[in-house]
């Protein structure tokens, strides 16, 4: 199973990507969207919302999961509960799970409409930004990050 978080036009890139690349759909991918909540707590019972995307024999599900502010938004911790939760009770296979996480550079180019300063402050502000793969919880050696490039 492939477990993609972000939201889900970076998921649907990503996995687009990856179709592309090693010329394969995996048998299993969960497409995982993760939002915090203006709350400091969200109920376990209240974390995950499952998507019906359609179409029931394509084995792609899409999850989006729940966390307050105060709530430490461990992915790899969601796996029993969407196990339990999925219409189609596939099992979850923690070892088995690759996650693909996708991350955006901001750089500055020629584009006009913004100030030079205020260009290299937001880049600036964009690089403060905590690692996605250390703040989801995520293994490292089963995490691929893919990336693409904006210039402002």
């Amino acid at each position: 199973m492939k477990l993609m978080a972000r939201v889900e036009p970076a998921a649907r890139l990503a996995m687009r990507a990856n179709v592309e690349h090693n010329e394969i759909l995996h048998e299993h991918v969960l497409i995982l969207s993760v939002e915090t909540l203006p709350a400091p707590h969200v109920p376990a019972e209240e974390r995950l919302h499952i998507d019906d995307l359609g179409y029931t024999g394509d084995r792609i599900i899409h999850v989006t999961a729940r966390f307050g502010y105060m709530d430490v938004p461990s992915v790899p911790s969601l796996l029993p509960l969407i196990s339990q939760a999925d219409t189609e009770g596939q099992p979850l296979d923690s070892e088995g799970v690759s996650y693909f996480l996708s991350t955006i550079e901001v750089c500055r180019g020629h584009t006009p409409g913004m100030s030079t300063w205020r260009k290299r402050l937001f880049i600036a502000t964009t690089r403060l930004t905590a690692d996605a793969a250390e703040y989801f919880q995520l293994p490292r050696n089963r995490t691929v990050i893919m990336g693409s490039r904006i210039e402002l």
